[in-house]
């Protein structure tokens, strides 16, 4: 059984759709598991034991029309059994095009497309979540009477020795691991979704000052000024750490390994501290919806949205920074206590 699951999104996306990799996998243990993603998203997914094989698609095949098509002309050559399109548009497609021995070809449905897939399945309803909606792509198989192992619990491991790696590097920068250490998500890859950084830096000074803990402010080499910039505001207090320069997206993911608890913006970030599985409390923009990123039911990992706020009709009067200002640091030091309790070393100093 060979088995292609292709997705064209950020790291978030990427990171919950990895749900149908999983479940694959443990439906079909000797199965041939390979994932199509970005470049800058695939080595993320190096070293985990549901998949077979990480394909990534350059940013040059992305551009150029001949390139892709060689690209994924290449990949389908291995013949797969199954074909999964999650991102299902006509670039995507391609995939199922030219995979024409494949007996289950998935994809969405979407108005006049989809010619090539063997079954299109409809976008699911509001009441599921992100990944409850991929694993709705399975349902062919179900049908078909496959036992199919639906686990929507995503997950990444790192290798000990790039955590090791990362553990010297934050030794070195000053992070004493005898103090709770907390990575904190002050900036975002979309403006729409930072919290206001007046409030952001209220709030670091409150955990700061509640818990005996550490902050640090990790950040790719294009943020590095802007979290430089929130450190200097806040008079380069010695508890926040702002010299760990992640060079990649693993080297995060290493380094998220070695902390206790996330909090801050809603992103990609906050989806790989969750599939650590280090407890996360996140703030959602007014343009976002928790229901939709956080898995149901699971108490190590929540956020705040500005409707759990204020949700009567005056809030639609409100304009985007009032609706975002909503949520207070002290709101957010509430919900970030609670999720503490969820913390080894917090409840070991209590």
């Amino acid at each position: 059984m060979k088995i292609l699951v292709v997705r064209f999104k950020q790291i978030g996306d990427a990171i919950l759709s990895s749900v149908i990799c999983k479940s694959l996998k443990e439906t079909y243990p000797d199965a041939k598991v390979d994932y199509v993603l970005y470049d800058h998203v695939a080595p993320l997914f190096e070293h985990q034991d549901y998949l077979n094989k990480v394909i990534s698609i350059s940013k040059d095949e992305q551009k150029n029309p001949f390139k892709y098509l060689k690209k994924v002309w290449n990949v389908t050559r291995t013949d797969y059994d199954i074909v999964i399109d999650i991102m299902s548009t006509p670039k995507s497609e391609a995939f199922t095009l030219f995979s024409r021995k494949a007996k289950y070809k998935i994809g969405r449905w979407k108005p006049k497309r989809g010619y090539t897939y063997t079954h299109s399945i409809p976008e699911p309803s509001s009441e599921f979540d992100k990944a409850e909606k991929f694993l709705k792509m399975l349902k062919p198989l179900i049908d078909d009477g496959v036992d199919v192992k639906l686990d929507k619990n995503y997950s990444l491991t790192f290798l000990s020795e790039e955590k090791n790696d990362l553990r010297k590097r934050m030794k070195e920068a000053g992070v004493d691991f005898n103090k709770i250490i907390i990575p904190l998500a002050i900036n975002s890859r979309r403006e729409s979704k930072v919290y206001p950084i007046d409030l952001m830096k209220e709030l670091a000074k409150k955990i700061l000052d509640e818990f005996d803990c550490q902050i640090i402010l990790y950040y790719s080499p294009n943020e590095k000024e802007f979290a430089k910039k929130f450190h200097e505001e806040l008079n380069w207090d010695k508890r926040i750490i702002s010299d760990i320069n992640t060079k990649s997206i693993r080297e995060l993911g290493a380094l998220l390994s070695n902390c206790d608890i996330f909090v801050g913006n809603e992103g990609g970030p906050r989806h790989l501290a969750q599939a650590i599985d280090i407890p996360s409390f996140s703030i959602f923009s007014p343009g976002s919806s928790k229901r939709d990123w956080l898995s149901r039911d699971n108490k190590r990992h929540e956020g705040i949205e500005p409707k759990d706020v204020l949700s009567d009709k005056t809030y639609d009067n409100l304009s985007y920074e009032e609706k975002y200002r909503l949520i207070t640091p002290d709101i957010v030091l509430e919900k970030v206590r609670e999720k503490m309790e969820l913390v080894p070393k917090y409840i070991e100093k209590k």
